[in-house]
């Protein structure tokens, strides 16, 4: 088998997935075995499999299986990054050439913040993390953002938790941490400086989504040289006006202002 060579059991279930989807409404075995060319026990299993994992139910009484709302959350997931990506892009864009920075966007997971996407700036220092880096929410600035505007449970967690020390300048004091978060909640913004790596400062801004809920980050990376703890007021005013650029795009209706 090459790495190219597809293999037949997860087919199988695209193939049952993609059969109960377009037939709409509830469907038998033997009729979906015949739908996607398969035997009806093997076909079974697959939709066992399915019944475990919670995509597909089964009517007690008729026996039909039928796709849950776990798909449909799943794609809508997957439809919010991808439009959030690419309504922040010509915001990115815009902000590198404001600040001389590298830009990044987030989204807002239960263990961190996952960078979406990047926009290196070349310097003498180069920003090497990658998109689908996971960051902390105590020591980097768009994991502060998470606290101080996401759910109620991301601030419950990091304060039954351990923090994890990444330089001597990160805060591992919740009893600390806590009225940052809440500086942070009143002023709009987040920095980081030298909290998740020496010589490193990020400052980040919520985006909010349609629902008035945090949506993500967006976030200049640079050298504490140019990107000083005390942000200069260009550079702040620039990350708040990207942040509310997109969350407008977004169908947020509350502007973010400095």
């Amino acid at each position: 088998m090459t790495d190219s060579t597809p293999i037949s059991a997860v087919v199988t279930t695209l193939s049952i997935i993609e059969a109960m989807a377009e037939h709409g409404e509830p469907i038998g075995v033997s009729e979906l075995a015949s739908q996607v060319g398969a035997n009806k026990p093997r076909t079974y299993r697959h939709l066992r499999t399915l019944v475990d994992q919670q995509y597909v139910s089964q009517d007690s009484k008729s026996e039909k299986y039928a796709l849950t709302l776990k798909l449909f959350h799943l794609g809508q997931s997957v439809a919010a990054d991808t439009t959030f990506v690419n309504v922040a892009r010509d915001a990115m864009n815009r902000l590198r050439e404001q600040t001389g920075q590298t830009v990044t966007i987030g989204q807002i997971e239960d263990s961190g913040v996952r960078i979406l996407d990047i926009l290196r700036h070349r310097s003498a220092i180069e920003i090497a993390t990658p998109p689908g880096t996971l960051f902390d929410f105590h020591s980097t600035a768009q994991g502060k953002i998470a606290l101080a505007f996401g759910p109620r449970r991301l601030l419950d967690a990091v304060k039954s938790g351990k923090l994890k020390r990444h330089t001597k300048h990160t805060c591992v004091d919740v009893d600390a941490l806590l009225p940052a978060i809440e500086k942070i909640r009143e002023n709009g913004w987040a920095v980081a400086p030298q909290q998740a790596l020496i010589g490193i400062n990020a400052l980040a801004a919520p985006v909010f989504g349609a629902d008035g809920q945090l949506l993500g980050t967006i976030t200049i990376v640079g050298s504490i040289q140019h990107l000083p703890a005390k942000p200069e007021p260009e550079l702040l005013a620039a990350v708040l006006e990207a942040a509310s650029m997109i969350s407008t795009r977004l169908g947020y209706r509350e502007a973010i202002t400095a």
